[in-house]
């Protein structure tokens, strides 16, 4: 009989242990996960001051880009640098979410701008890469910034909603051309 309680009473420390265990590793998770919540911002945006800090969709390796993938992404580089050139501070790149992508996220003074990218090398059919960014694309823009807006007001502005704009930059064979304020909300 004593045996038997010895025996009950180990299994019964060794479930407490692992309870314990358990415990403290989801508590673990959720401390991290409120620290990229507080951090980070969703739909796998890459935040240019704590970018390790933020989990993001693994971006496919340069090789299994198409060449227009690849092509776009030398278009919004160069359109960073332009970008960064002229001031603005560049605050997060390829923001997405289920409404939509924006492709980099600047601070202009006082002032949060959304930027669209395009590029087209191609003769200037259909109206040229300004004329690509349509009613429905502009939708799609306002929607999603008006998704990632109150965290960006929280992290950047205090909490205060700043004064907005959609810039589009073309990249075309006669370069790049930076239209400010190219349409209303």
């Amino acid at each position: 009989m004593a045996d038997d309680q010895r025996l009950y009473e180990l299994a019964r420390l060794a479930q407490q242990k692992a309870a314990k265990t358990l415990r403290r590793r989801a508590n673990a998770q959720a401390r991290k996960r409120a620290h990229q919540a507080a951090t980070c911002l969703p739909g796998g945006g890459r935040l240019t001051d704590d970018a390790e800090a933020c989990p993001m969709e693994s971006a496919p390796e340069q090789g299994t880009r198409s060449p227009t993938q690849q092509a776009g992404d030398r278009a919004e580089d160069r359109a960073r640098q332009l970008l960064q050139a002229s001031g603005l501070i560049i605050i997060v790149q390829n923001l997405r979410s289920k409404t939509g992508e924006i492709d980099l996220v600047a601070i202009d003074r006082d002032t949060l701008v959304f930027i669209e990218v395009r590029h087209r090398r191609g003769s200037h059919q259909y109206g040229g890469a300004a004329a690509s960014v349509n009613r429905n694309k502009q939708a799609r823009l306002v929607r999603t910034a008006q998704f990632f807006l109150p965290r960006l007001s929280r992290r950047y502005f205090l909490g205060t909603t700043p004064a907005c704009r959609f810039d589009v930059i073309t990249d075309q064979a006669d370069g790049l051309s930076w239209i400010k304020n190219a349409f209303e909300e």
